[in-house]
């Protein structure tokens, strides 16, 4: 049962010092060819896949909104033949704050999209300016307002800590500015140095200063506290969100459900096989034109392994791994499968269990990463 669709528009009119996903500079490249062939993908995969049990779509990138008023239209209506739009209960679209023009936001809406994410970062306009970013304050809240005036009832804002030169009082700040926005939902990632970035060069050489690991975990702790205070709960390590609100698509990828993968170098999860597209945009799109797809590697997932993921990508959820749910995919019970790692943070007061889960303590919450690799190749 497909329940989720991602579909990668890798266009950016401006990279990020810390971005490390597939994109490239929005100039001379071939937009239109590449967004033909992201409709010719759709429609063989849900030939091959129907989409019969599809929840939510998530366009992401890059920078979706990098597209203008026409592409947008054109990609949109590509949407709709492929995916039965209105009956799915999310429809979420990427943003950038300085893209999101009026008119996009009514093309955006007119065609379904009910839930946008914009990616603020940081409300310090000189730390933007230090990670790369090239919208303005002002332009985040003319966004949300621009939104809020054209009907949007779910938004998102993504927020990042442990910034370089970022201060505790820097990110208290970027917070309380995020609650003034009365938006639904929250999503707030510390800084991962990727190799092949402009930071990556930075730090080799001596030139990136970024927050001790001490102020890293005290930001998560405020961050945590803040979000508890104004209303929002935490149902994922880095998401927060008001009753009702949480990425329903994001809850796919942490179940370990099945989605579809649509455009350069994404990905997907179907029937137990994981595959890769081709990332380079030409290679991708003759690929499609070749063989109806683009897959650069397939990947049998085996009932081991399924399990493993079960555990690290549920452990991310702050109600853990349902034992019942775990049971009916997998037909063994999870605390005799993973008895060592279990008993082992157990006692390390990492994991509890409660009478229907296994989940992280609060202070396993700052540790997740060592409790996710226990969780991997011990069977």
């Amino acid at each position: 049962m497909i329940e989720a669709a991602y579909l990668h528009i890798p266009f950016c009119h401006h990279i990020c010092h810390y971005c490390d996903f597939n994109k490239v500079f929005f100039k001379n490249q071939p937009v239109m060819p590449y967004l033909e062939k992201m409709r010719d993908e759709m429609k063989q995969t849900v030939e091959r896949y129907p989409a019969n049990d599809l929840k939510t779509i998530f366009v992401g990138g890059g920078t979706p909104t990098a597209l203008d008023e026409k592409q947008l239209t054109y990609f949109l209506e590509s949407i709709h033949e492929s995916f039965p739009v209105h009956d799915v209960k999310e429809f979420t679209f990427e943003a950038n704050p300085n893209e999101l023009t009026e008119e996009k936001l009514r093309i955006l809406h007119a065609y379904g999209v009910d839930r946008l994410s914009i990616g603020v970062q940081t409300f310090n306009e000189q730390l933007l300016e230090k990670i790369g970013r090239v919208h303005s304050n002002q332009q985040a809240f003319q966004a949300v307002d621009e939104a809020r005036k054209i009907g949007f009832r779910n938004i998102s804002l993504d927020l990042m800590y442990s910034l370089p030169g970022q201060t505790i009082s820097d990110f208290k700040e970027t917070l309380d500015i995020a609650f003034s926005l009365d938006v639904e939902h929250i999503s707030a990632y510390s800084l991962i140095i990727e190799p092949k970035t402009v930071f990556y060069n930075l730090m080799n050489k001596g030139k990136l200063r970024v927050p001790s690991q001490e102020d890293e975990a005290f930001m998560y702790e405020m961050l945590m506290n803040e979000m508890d205070k104004h209303g929002y709960s935490q149902y994922e390590i880095s998401n927060f969100a008001r009753s009702g609100y949480e990425s329903l698509h994001n809850l796919t990828y942490w179940d370990n459900n099945d989605y579809y993968g649509i455009g350069a170098g994404a990905h997907s999860y179907i029937d137990g096989i994981r595959r890769s597209n081709i990332a380079p945009l030409k290679k991708y799109m003759q690929a499609v034109t070749e063989t109806n797809h683009a897959y650069l590697d397939e990947i049998s997932v085996s009932k081991v392994e399924r399990m493993e993921e079960e555990m690290f990508l549920g452990l991310r959820k702050t109600n853990g791994v349902n034992k019942a749910s775990f049971y009916e995919k997998y037909k063994v019970e999870m605390n005799e499968v993973f008895s060592e790692p279990i008993k082992e943070y157990t006692n390390k007061g990492l994991l509890e269990q409660t009478e229907s889960s296994l989940r992280l303590t609060k202070k396993g919450r700052f540790l997740g990463n060592e409790v996710f690799q226990a969780f991997i190749g011990g069977i």
